[in-house]
C-alpha cells in the first residue's frame, strides 16, 4: 500500500494526515511514538483531495463549527482493533464513555484491558474519538496526545469558553 500525508497546523500542535487513495488512514502527532501506528511507506502530497478535505473538516472542528466528521476512514489493524475503532465512531459528540463500556458494546465485557490498549493504537485521532474514553472512575487516562490536548478536545466540544491551545 502506499500512503500520502500532509502535516497541518491546528490549535493543539502539528497533525500529519495520512491516506490512501482516497480514505483516510491516520492522524499522527506531532510527537507521536514511532511505532505507535504501523503503516507502509509514506510521501508528502500536499494537494491530496482527501488530506485537504480532512484538514478542511478538522479546521472547522477546532474552531467549533463541526460536531460530526464526514470522511472516509481505512482503519489498518486487527479484527478486534478495527472493532473497538469503528465504536469509538459511536460515542456521541460532548459524551464521554468508559473503557469497560465500549468492551460491553463490542460484546466482551471482560475485554477491558484489551480495549484500552486497541484504543491507545488507534490510528485516526479525533475523527475516531479516542479521547472521549475515560476511566471508569472518570478520570482521564492515556491518549497518545497527552492528557492535556485530551483535556483541550473535551473542553472544545463541551461548549465551555475555557478552550485553551496547547
Amino acid at each position: 500500500m502506499s500512503y500520502v500525508c500532509k502535516v497541518m497546523d491546528s490549535p493543539i500542535g502539528k497533525l500529519k494526515l495520512v491516506a490512501n487513495g482516497s480514505r483516510l488512514s491516520a492522524i499522527l502527532w506531532e510527537n507521536d511514538k514511532p511505532n505507535r501506528v504501523r503503516l507502509g511507506p509514506i510521501h508528502e502530497d500536499k494537494d491530496s483531495p482527501i488530506l485537504a478535505e480532512t484538514e478542511r473538516q478538522l479546521n472547522e472542528y477546532f474552531a467549533g463549527k463541526r460536531n460530526r466528521f464526514e470522511l472516509d476512514l481505512d482503519f489498518v489493524g486487527t479484527e478486534f482493533q478495527r472493532k473497538v475503532w469503528e465504536t469509538l465512531l459511536t460515542i456521541p459528540f460532548g459524551e464521554t464513555r468508559s473503557y469497560g463500556e465500549i468492551a460491553v458494546q463490542i460484546g466482551n465485557a471482560r475485554a477491558v484491558r484489551a480495549v484500552g490498549a486497541a484504543t491507545g493504537k488507534n490510528p485516526i485521532s479525533i475523527i475516531a474519538p479516542c479521547h472521549r474514553v475515560i476511566g471508569a472512575s472518570g478520570d482521564l487516562t492515556g491518549f497518545a496526545g497527552g492528557l492535556s490536548v485530551k483535556k483541550m478536545l473535551l473542553t472544545l466540544e463541551s461548549g465551555s469558553p475555557s478552550q485553551t491551545a496547547v
